[in-house]
């Protein structure tokens, strides 16, 4: 999935653009599907951003649909953090005055609905489906992933009135572009919006700010803690 993904976003970049697609180094979970796994993969995450950065790295997609740890991440690295998730939403935003979300298990969708409500968009939002399909299964068996997106995205289009539909998970961004041409409305893939902002965000120089929430964590190494002793009562 890893793989596809770079494939993915190296298509959408573009020309002298190099993507450095890769993963955390320390043990994580296999996929995310839910806040335990999102919190286990965020440390590693972090680091894996730093090495990127200090690697020459001038911006930073973060190509998970829960937009895991995103604020953490623009603390440690000074280029533009962009979550797939937020990304997404943005452009369907400019495109379409309403849109809904197809993702993989019901569990993800208050989490999405969570992101929407954070990211300001609830009132685009129609409706965040599910195709109750584990993130892994994307690759077992692609063609039966895509038939079932395919019903989802047709049911957004037809029940909930969106005029553009996000695919709710990275490992559906292959399939983005045939949907579209069998559904007849625009598909939105979070891993191309995402390099295509994060590529226009470092081609016009922004960094993210570090005077405010996202400014660099502090080193406490060298902070004094003075305790007083606990005192007994009188007697």
């Amino acid at each position: 999935m890893t793989a596809l993904i770079a494939r993915q976003a190296r298509a959408a970049a573009d020309a002298g653009v190099t993507i450095m697609a890769g993963g955390a180094s320390a043990p994580v979970p296999p996929s995310i599907e839910g806040h335990h796994d999102a919190a286990m993969a965020v440390p590693p995450m972090l680091d894996a951003l730093r090495r990127a950065e200090a690697a020459g790295a001038d911006a930073h997609v973060i190509a998970c649909f829960d937009d895991p740890g995103i604020a953490a991440a623009r603390e440690v690295v000074q280029g533009p953090v962009i979550g797939i998730a937020q990304a997404a939403m943005q452009i369907a935003s400019l495109l379409a005055s309403r849109f809904s979300i197809v993702t993989t298990l019901p569990r993800s969708v208050p989490i999405i609905e969570d992101l929407a409500l954070h990211y300001g968009m609830c009132h685009a939002l129609q409706a965040v489906r599910a195709v109750d399909l584990p993130v892994l299964s994307l690759d077992a068996d692609p063609d039966h992933a895509r038939a079932l997106l395919r019903n989802e995205i047709i049911h957004a289009r037809d029940h909930d009135r969106a005029e553009a539909v996000i695919l709710g998970c990275a490992g559906m961004s292959d399939m983005c572009q045939t949907l579209s041409d069998e559904t007849g409305i625009a598909v939105i893939d979070g891993v191309h919006a995402a390099v295509r902002l994060a590529g226009a965000l470092a081609g016009g120089g922004y960094k993210t700010a570090k005077t405010g929430a996202y400014g660099w964590p502090r080193d406490k190494s060298d902070d004094q803690h003075h305790v007083s002793p606990l005192r007994k009562p009188a007697q």
